[in-house]
């Protein structure tokens, strides 16, 4: 058995000092106002370290970070958020795949997301990948666990105002129906990480991922035995009948979020995967804040298969 944990949009608090001043950019100015004006009370750093704290206990073989580490991609965030996942986890122990809010706006890499670096780096050679300005470590990587796949994809790219959409690209897309088939014929469990919900329809327009009709058919046609997301704050679980067997796809709400009228408290999810009479078997098991005890207990537990 392989014990993997989830979470997603930790969105760490506080904001640096002079966030909306240094390296000005319109919309980071925006972001740092609708912060202030409520954002702050939603996402809480004690919230955050009590789901981390609540993984760590667990002790799960890998740790799988969804995106939106951060909020407004100013510069001081990002030395911030590596600070907190140094305290967290070795970057062996924890997958990270950026999604819209770690590239709110366009940073250089090297006053950004390369404080990361190391947490999106795989340890299997990938022949089809792509980089940018902001993201120069080669997506999608993949990491071998075991008899786990851990793929990760990126569709963090900087958006207009008001908009916070995703997208993976051609060459992501073309490198992931290549790797999905070859790690199937190779006897892994194929759990690929992606911030954006990857199917249409789960997004709206202005927040979705724009190619998501595409990467729908690549899983259709090869198959994974999960897909983890994150961004909608939401507990989602969807499912695509591939030709290899069923698409599991999970979402996670916000690990960072105190719980309001319109989404969730924090919560991540431990995946205990293992094959059995010749299927893929997954064990999802679902922790929770409570706002009113200041806890975590286990709130949902799922059976799956392939």
């Amino acid at each position: 058995m392989f014990t993997l944990a989830h979470l997603s949009d930790l969105h760490l608090g506080p904001l640096p000092d002079g966030a909306a001043r240094r390296h000005f950019a319109l919309k980071r100015t925006l972001g740092v106002i609708n912060w202030r004006l409520g954002r702050h009370r939603q996402h809480s750093p004690a919230v955050a370290h009590a789901i981390a704290s609540d993984i760590r206990d667990a002790a799960p073989d890998h740790v799988a970070l969804t995106g939106d580490i951060v909020n407004v991609a100013a510069h001081a965030e990002f030395t911030a958020a590596a600070a907190w996942l140094e305290g967290f986890g070795a970057p062996n122990w924890i997958s990270f795949v950026p999604g819209n809010h770690d590239t709110y706006v366009r940073v250089d890499w090297t006053h950004g997301l390369s404080n990361l670096a190391a947490y999106m780096q795989g340890d299997m050679r990938v022949t089809l990948t792509q980089m940018s300005g902001q993201i120069r470590t080669p997506f999608p990587y993949v990491r071998l666990r075991r008899n786990v796949a851990l793929i990760g994809v990126s569709t963090a790219v900087p958006q207009p105002l008001h908009r916070a959409s995703g997208e993976l690209g051609a060459i992501q897309r073309d490198s992931l129906a290549a790797l999905l088939p070859d790690l199937r014929e190779r006897g892994f469990a194929r759990v690929v990480m992606i911030h954006h919900p990857p199917l249409p329809g789960l997004a709206s327009p202005r927040r979705a991922l724009t190619d998501a009709g595409p990467l729908r058919d690549i899983l259709l046609a090869h198959g994974a035995e999960l897909v983890l997301h994150g961004h909608n704050h939401e507990p989602m679980f969807n499912t695509l009948t591939s030709r290899f067997g069923t698409v599991h796809v999970l979402g996670v709400p916000s690990a960072s979020m105190t719980g309001t009228a319109h989404h969730p408290p924090a919560a991540w999810n431990l995946y205990r995967i293992q094959r059995q009479g010749g299927k893929w078997t997954t064990e999802v098991t679902t922790r929770s804040f409570d706002p009113a005890t200041r806890t975590i207990a286990t709130t949902a537990q799922l059976a799956l298969s392939s």
